[in-house]
């Protein structure tokens, strides 16, 4: 299969070093990886285009979920999440913790509401016992660990 692999660690000061081993690992389960760093479009323009052609190559998309810059996963991850689900490609996310929003982002209950929990600014933080929103979590299969284990499931599930 050709796995793209979205996630925000193309941001990472040891990018390239990371992109070599997860390159590996995949190759290690037989499969072929594509990451946004394979698009050389010098603009932003250019980088969407071309990182949907190589989501568009994907048999299946393994995302990095982490929070990034905040409690959430990074925003240009879930659109590329989106777009996999949109084009009917498996895909499974990962990250360390998998414990429900609620617990992850440290919610409290709001007094007076029964069920509903807010986060330290008074927001609703939904309370489905997902480990991320419900846009994310229901499409995806999301698993505790990292790529390799992201991986395994995705081989897992492809029977």
């Amino acid at each position: 299969m050709n796995i793209y692999l979205a996630g925000p660690d193309v941001f990472r000061p040891d990018a390239a070093d990371w992109a070599a081993e997860a390159r590996r690992l995949v190759a290690s389960f037989g499969h072929s990886a594509l990451l946004p760093t394979d698009n050389e479009a010098p603009d932003a323009p250019g980088i969407f285009a071309g990182n949907m052609a190589l989501l568009r190559r994907a048999d299946a998309v393994l995302a990095n979920l982490e929070p990034f810059r905040g409690g959430e996963p990074d925003s240009g991850t879930c659109v590329e999440v989106g777009c996999a689900i949109a084009l009917g490609k498996p895909v499974v996310g990962y990250l360390r913790d998998t414990r429900p929003l609620v617990e992850r982002l440290g919610a409290t209950r709001r007094p007076g509401s029964g069920d509903a929990f807010v986060d330290e600014r008074g927001w609703t933080v939904e309370n489905f016992a997902l480990p991320l929103n419900l846009m994310l979590a229901v499409p995806c299969t999301v698993v505790e660990g990292g790529l390799a284990e992201a991986l395994a499931r995705l081989q897992h599930d492809a029977g």
